[in-house]
């Protein structure tokens, strides 16, 4: 859904009308199922990679608070940003290797045409990926406590009108 089409203006036409008519308890859920068929609209099968960016970097950072030293908060610190980077760089970084993969399988007499090993970069993953890691970051340097409402945090998140900010 793009922010210069009508679809947009519908569908923010009714977010902002709900928000208004809903009390602060159901308006962060509502922003949230709003987020998430934001973000769906574009290819639903992604949904899966912001949900568990936001499971991940709310139990890492509710962990790295709790963790009684630095072992094991630099720990929950590297279980999140691998786990993150992980994401990221698998899906910035696999269509370069899957075309090499199939130049080599080439030279060795087999055939692999490249766009059948290939996969769409999902939209937006980079700037949610490093906004998700930042509040592990910030917990972790100590600038900030950790939510305990795991609702707030996905607000914080999947937002939709800057889900997709970035250059």
């Amino acid at each position: 859904m793009l922010f210069n089409s009508l679809t947009f203006l519908w569908f923010f036409l009714i977010v902002y009308g709900l928000y208004v008519v809903l009390n602060h308890r159901w308006q962060n859920r509502m922003l949230i199922v709003a987020g998430l068929v934001f973000y769906g609209w574009w290819d639903w099968r992604f949904l899966s990679l912001l949900i568990a960016s936001v499971f991940l970097d709310f139990f890492c950072g509710l962990k790295i608070h709790d963790a009684g030293t630095l072992t094991r908060r630099r720990l929950w610190l590297a279980v999140s940003m691998t786990g993150n980077l992980g994401m990221l760089g698998f899906f910035k970084y696999y269509n370069f290797f899957a075309d090499s993969f199939a130049e080599l399988l080439t030279a060795l007499g087999f055939q692999a045409h490249p766009s059948t090993l290939r996969f769409i970069l999902p939209v937006g993953i980079s700037f949610y990926t490093f906004q998700s890691m930042s509040y592990t970051l910030d917990i972790y340097r100590r600038q900030m406590t950790p939510t305990h409402s795991l609702t707030n945090f996905a607000v914080f998140v999947s937002f939709f009108p800057q889900l997709l900010a970035g250059p």
